[in-house]
């Protein structure tokens, strides 16, 4: 099962999220999510853990408890929305008024 934990701090590693979720069982895989750009954590990560009964353990043994001072939102993780405006055509951006296609002053009233 694929769980969301939110509210991570930031000092918050891998590993030590790891940690936290291998006291209910086997852990497959713990990742702390990081900005692609700044290469920082996001406050936010996924553990992946193969027991659905442990994971369900986990999840209620850990949402709203502390982990480096801060409290844990834990839920099993919903499939990611495909919502991030990919429709493949450009949007044209934004039209200015003075940036008419018909050139300046087309449209107006005189």
């Amino acid at each position: 099962m694929n769980i969301f934990v939110g509210n991570l701090s930031f000092a918050v590693t891998d590993d030590e999220l790891r940690k936290a979720f291998e006291a209910f069982g086997t852990v497959t895989s713990a990742t702390v999510v990081k900005d692609k750009l700044s290469n920082k954590p996001r406050g936010f990560g996924f553990v992946e853990m193969p027991d659905t009964a442990a994971a369900q353990s986990a999840i209620s043994g850990l949402s709203g408890r502390q982990l480096k001072g801060r409290p844990l939102s834990v839920n099993e993780a919903r499939p990611r929305a495909d919502n991030r405006g990919g429709s493949g055509k450009p949007s044209g951006g934004l039209r200015l008024p003075w940036k008419n296609p018909q050139g300046p002053g087309a449209g107006r009233r005189h």
